[in-house]
């Protein structure tokens, strides 16, 4: 069972833009985008754009073959592959969504690393049109918090991570984002995790802001170069601290007596007593 819970952001951590405006940008509906997004909630403009495009006779592979050209740093998937390799518990949480995430895993060779997406809901439908709805249905169940989007509070999704691990289990959170969305995920993460904001983006602004907030130790990276080789290197500490704290454990103790008195006892004591 791994010790260290790694979360990923999707849009600007794992590629290296926004997968929803890449999508649009590259379809040609840039226009209609900006025109309807004052008029909406921005989930609920994506699954709308997808109508539109639908009825302009654009094809689910025109839309996958797109994703497959998404910009994301050449050093990314290689500090994911190691992360797992490593032992890490490797999770997202991302406002993009599923169709568009699994799609660019899975063809970066990285979507088996994962344990677990989470992301607003995203599939084909019986006409062949992409649906995408909100992670939480913020028109019957708002989630109530006022530092997230009406779809998505990635907050509530870290609590459900955390309650889901059972008491007697020791796990670290490392976070990796760059949004404000990621901000209420990065409030609830305790002492001993870790925080990696990019830097000059929402998320490193609003820590930047008041980093007495956040319990968790801070760690901005700018590029996917640094993204690997601080993820690496916090991997590699948090290894080494519990390799530590397991050398000087009370069971870890006793042991090592028992074999202290063991090899101290003439030999003669220990055959009676065996």
């Amino acid at each position: 069972m791994s010790r260290i819970v790694v979360v990923f952001d999707f849009d600007k951590t794992i590629v290296d833009c926004d997968s929803d405006n890449w999508v649009v940008d590259e379809l040609g509906a840039t226009d209609l985008f900006n025109q309807l997004l004052p008029t909406m909630p921005w989930n609920s403009l994506m699954d709308r754009m997808m109508m539109e495009l639908h009825s302009q006779g654009i094809t689910i592979e025109e839309i996958e073959e797109v994703l497959k050209r998404i910009p994301k740093h050449p050093r990314v998937v290689p500090a994911i592959k190691a992360a797992h390799a490593l032992g890490c518990d490797l999770r997202v949480v991302s406002d993009a969504n599923m169709f568009f995430i699994e799609t660019i895993l899975k063809h970066l060779g990285i979507k088996e690393c994962f344990s677990e997406i989470n992301s607003n809901p995203g599939y084909v439908n019986e006409e062949g049109r992409l649906r995408i709805l909100p992670y939480h249905d913020f028109n019957k169940a708002p989630h109530g918090c006022t530092l997230c989007p009406p779809n998505m509070c990635k907050g509530l999704i870290i609590e459900r991570i955390q309650d889901s691990i059972s008491p007697g289990e020791s796990k670290r959170f490392i976070y990796l984002g760059d949004g404000s969305g990621d901000y209420c995920p990065s409030l609830r993460l305790k002492e001993r995790d870790f925080v990696m904001p990019r830097k000059n983006f929402p998320l490193w602004d609003l820590i930047c802001k008041d980093h007495l907030l956040v319990k968790a130790e801070i760690h901005d990276w700018s590029d996917g170069e640094e993204l690997e080789r601080v993820l690496i290197q916090l991997i590699n500490k948090i290894s080494k601290e519990e390799k530590a704290s397991q050398l000087i454990s009370p069971d870890c103790k006793l042991q090592t007596l028992s074999v202290y008195v063991h090899e101290a006892l003439p030999q003669s004591l220990l055959r009676v007593q065996q």
